[in-house]
């Protein structure tokens, strides 16, 4: 039997797990809700997250860290676990040193790397990247990159979750109106820049959120050769 190593990411309020390897079976936790691909003892398909810490004892999740310390301890290095990371930091959080000291503990609490928030300024990235080193963390943080095919949308998303959009680029998108050709087509443009930057600098990879829109990213990484 092929040995297969199971990828957890602890992201905010969502956590999906995945396999990887031939034939594996996926997992995925949705706000409180947790599905496992494999049932253990009373630990079963489509309990929620309280339920299993009720069940073991342990009470309710809280926070992240609380949850990527009972994956490792209960399952040692299985699992492969990213969690979440702010480069413009989480709209929640009561200062940047905060918001650094929370994503620290998720770290502590056993995380193999991390996929940020979307983001459009990569001098964000890199000052969040240079910070969480000098906080003393290591581990990889990969970029999460939104393609823009509906910019009131995106834009809509993007200040209820605190993600910044550079003046340039929304009176930009603005001045396009109803144009959904010119705004798919500088949403390339401006989206495949961005990822060839952080490449460049240096970012161990790209994580992109599709939105069901698959061929803009196929499109973006035939641009940047991938």
């Amino acid at each position: 039997m092929r040995h297969m190593r199971w990828g957890v990411a602890v992201l905010g309020l969502c956590v999906l797990t995945g396999v990887t390897g031939c034939g594996g079976r996926q997992a995925e936790i949705k706000e409180d809700r947790l599905t496992v691909g494999r049932v253990q003892g009373e630990v079963k398909v489509g309990m929620s997250a309280a339920q299993v810490a009720e069940l073991l004892g342990l009470g309710e999740f809280r926070y992240a860290n609380e949850l990527v310390a009972f994956i490792r301890a209960e399952t040692g290095d299985w699992f492969h676990i990213e969690v979440a990371a702010y480069p413009e930091y989480h709209p929640q959080a009561k200062s940047p040193r905060d918001d650094l000291a929370n994503f620290k503990r998720k770290v502590d609490a056993g995380a193999d790397s991390a996929i940020t928030q979307y983001f459009y300024n990569a001098d964000a990235y890199a000052h969040f990247v240079e910070e969480v080193q000098a906080f003393g963390v290591a581990v990889p943080i990969v970029p999460g990159i939104m393609p823009i095919a509906n910019f009131s949308k995106i834009a809509r998303f993007s200040d209820a979750c605190g993600t910044e959009i550079p003046r340039w680029m929304r009176r930009k998108f603005e001045s396009f109106g109803d144009d959904s050709a010119s705004v798919r087509a500088f949403g390339l443009d401006v989206v495949t820049e961005l990822c060839a930057r952080l490449l460049d600098r240096g970012a161990p990879g790209l994580h992109f959120y599709t939105l069901n829109q698959a061929g803009l990213t196929s499109t973006i990484c035939q641009r940047l050769g991938l």
